[in-house]
């Protein structure tokens, strides 16, 4: 199967049928992966309370539309994981970061939305909007909606071939939401997607991204690369952040807890592989008394 045809499966109904030749970056991809998505419903919460409709202008097409965004008060923050990832405890705001123009088809992140050039708006107007068929969303997003508007995003990214960096971020989220489902075979397939666009623009591009400096790029390279299992890769990645002069201290301290894994793990699995190597000697030892055994039956007969 296309990787193209995995990463943007489920916008079939909005109109992007034949999207197999569409590649996020300009590396080819070998790895397969199964696109079946869980559904996952949310709890019966009033959300709407969090929430209100801002108006925004679309930079393509200046239709004025609603996007219903979180409100500040609401940001709870329950528990932040290791690669960034922010549980909240009232509403998930990454059910709200997608932005979507239901005229043109034209969907960013908030954050990214209005940052788009004369000459990318064109590609979308070309290559987006022909296709597009439309959609009403319920006042209430859940986290299969989400995936599918952060799947719009990070096609509208990539057909109008976007910086890196905004396609990597894409990805992560989309591996982060893939996570919250328990669908592995997609968090992986985001996953390492995401880790190929920081790269990149960790080489290529200015500092800030996201709000984040090279340090923090630096750390979360390494982590996905540790999640990913490219161990001696992440150990180069979070050796730099740790040894480095000035760095935060706090980020200092996760790069060592994660390298403090990577050890652990790569002594467990050396363990695993001396427990191995010496059963394995024990039932050749047991196969020649055997041996023996039948060979001094048969002489004895």
């Amino acid at each position: 199967m296309d990787k193209g045809s995995d990463i943007f499966s489920g916008l079939e109904e909005l109109g992007f049928k034949n999207i197999k030749d569409v590649n996020i970056y300009e590396i080819k991809e070998t790895k397969k992966n199964n696109d079946n998505i869980q559904k996952k419903e949310i709890e019966t919460t009033d959300e709407s309370s969090y929430l209100y409709d801002r108006k925004v202008t679309c930079p393509v097409c200046s239709n004025e539309f609603t996007a219903r965004t979180v409100k500040t008060n609401a940001y709870r923050i329950k528990e932040k994981k290791s690669d960034f990832y922010i549980e909240y405890s009232l509403i998930n705001p990454y059910f709200y970061d997608v932005w979507l123009c239901n005229v043109c088809g034209y969907a960013s992140m908030k954050a990214d939305f209005l940052k788009i050039k004369s000459y990318e708006k064109e590609s979308i107007v070309k290559k987006i909007t022909p296709n597009w068929k439309g959609k009403k969303y319920p006042d209430i997003y859940d986290i299969n909606i989400a995936i599918e508007r952060y799947k719009l995003s990070l096609l509208n990214l990539s057909i109008i071939n976007s910086k890196s960096s905004k396609k990597a971020i894409n990805c992560l989220k989309l591996a982060w939401l893939y996570r919250e489902l328990g669908d592995e075979n997609n968090e992986l397939l985001f996953r390492e997607q995401a880790l190929i666009g920081l790269k990149d623009a960790y080489l290529n591009e200015g500092f800030p991204i996201y709000g984040m400096d090279k340090f923090k790029i630096l750390y979360l390279i390494g982590e996905l690369d540790r999640q990913l299992g490219h161990y001696e890769e992440s150990l180069r990645y979070l050796g730099e952040v740790i040894t480095s002069p000035g760095i935060d201290r706090k980020l200092k301290d996760l790069a060592v807890d994660q390298k403090n894994l990577i050890k652990e793990t790569l002594e467990n699995m050396k363990s695993t592989d001396k427990s191995t190597i010496k059963n394995t000697s024990a039932d050749k030892v047991n196969i020649n008394e055997k041996q023996g055994l039948f060979s001094k039956f048969f002489m004895q007969k």
